[in-house]
């Protein structure tokens, strides 16, 4: 059976990502602060940031149980063609 070579991310990749997703809601937040705005609006705001960052967390989730998914159903198959191979011999006669 082959082995499918699978992408591993890099320690340095994900702490940029870390810090990347701090940043951007550290300065969202910022933003919300000095907005110029009443107290309802900059609540109604930062509720809707809120609610834009744990549906990305879902989405993503979504897509890796789906990706993740494909991939033992390929892996299950591929394990299936390899015993079928293994097993038939062109050669036997009924």
């Amino acid at each position: 059976m082959t082995k499918a070579i699978q992408p591993r991310n890099s320690g340095a990749f994900y702490v940029q990502s870390v810090l990347s997703f701090g940043v951007s809601v550290g300065a969202v937040g910022i933003g919300l602060v000095y907005l110029p705005v009443e107290t309802w609006v900059r609540a109604f705001l930062a509720i809707g940031v809120l609610y834009v960052v744990t549906s990305t967390f879902t989405l993503a989730k979504c897509v890796r149980d789906r990706q993740e998914l494909a991939e033992v159903t390929t892996r299950v198959d591929q394990a299936r063609l390899d015993r079928l191979l293994a097993e038939h011999d062109p050669f036997k006669v009924d």
